[in-house]
């Protein structure tokens, strides 16, 4: 897959945007696959881009790549049960495809990410009246300005947190339980002795490293989430489901590990 016509030119954390979308791409190649993606495999074909020279082709590693991405799709499609025509705000967006997986038809959806990433998702996905791309760091508020609540707000945060300072992703789960009261998020978190590899550069997969990764926590850690604001409430994990064997086996043991990649949502309280 790769080598089509659009021919990115990313830094080191925004070129992450197409390890995840090679993945998520790889994956739903298969037939039986766990994650139906197929805007993701036209993006990749429409990105001139070595993709599997420079990220290499992992069964394992797309497949939990795929769960990850089902994890946040269960909980965005939950909260378009409840609010219909809410907001679904994507930080560090990158080349995310939810907005085509999970679409009722009616929701709108905002896309933040650093300019350069921005830009690239503008050409391969254009904004229309209800997907809208503001470029803008998650660490700048200046993005809420752009979200509606009238409707209900879901904040996504999906593979972007580690990449910032634990004091910078308290901040900013705090910023958005002030201003977004009764709205909901979810986030991803890699363990912390992962994140002390990606800062010591250790995190190699052939032609790729992957960059420093300054926020880590470990699963039983998550409580931790609920002391940024005191409207930060519900507290839980979303755990990935499915998966083909032998993955299937041995996910629910993996919930007993605590040092393990986890997904979390919160819920942040009216007053």
């Amino acid at each position: 897959m790769g080598g089509g016509g659009v021919r990115p030119e990313l830094g080191q954390v925004p070129e992450t945007a197409l390890w995840t979308l090679w993945h998520r791409a790889v994956e739903a190649r298969r037939p039986d696959t766990v994650l139906p993606d197929p805007k993701a495999v036209e993006l990749v074909g429409r990105i001139d881009f070595p993709f599997a020279a420079r990220f290499g082709e992992n069964a394992l590693v797309s497949q939990l790549q795929a769960l990850r991405a089902a994890c946040f799709d269960r909980e965005v499609s939950d909260f378009l049960t409840r609010c219909p025509r809410g907001t679904v705000v994507g930080l560090g967006d990158g080349l995310e495809t939810q907005a085509w997986r999970v679409d009722n038809g009616r929701a709108g959806w905002l896309s933040v990410d650093l300019a350069e990433t921005a830009g690239l998702r503008r050409t391969l996905l254009p904004p229309d009246e209800r997907r809208r791309i503001v470029a803008h760091s998650v660490t700048d508020p200046g993005w809420m300005d752009e979200v509606d609540p009238a409707n209900g707000v879901l904040i996504s945060a999906e593979g972007v947190l580690m990449y910032l300072r634990p004091r910078e992703v308290r901040d900013l789960i705090a910023a958005c339980a002030e201003r977004f009261p009764g709205a909901a998020m979810v986030l991803d978190a890699v363990p912390r002795w992962f994140s002390r590899r990606a800062v010591e550069g250790k995190l190699r997969h052939g032609h790729y490293q992957a960059p420093p990764m300054p926020f880590g926590m470990d699963a039983d850690q998550r409580g931790l989430l609920a002391t940024a604001h005191p409207r930060v409430t519900d507290v839980r994990e979303v755990y990935p489901e499915g998966g083909r064997p032998p993955l299937s086996a041995l996910l629910p043991i993996a919930r007993w590990i605590k040092q393990r990649p986890s997904v979390v949502a919160l819920r942040f309280a009216e007053s």
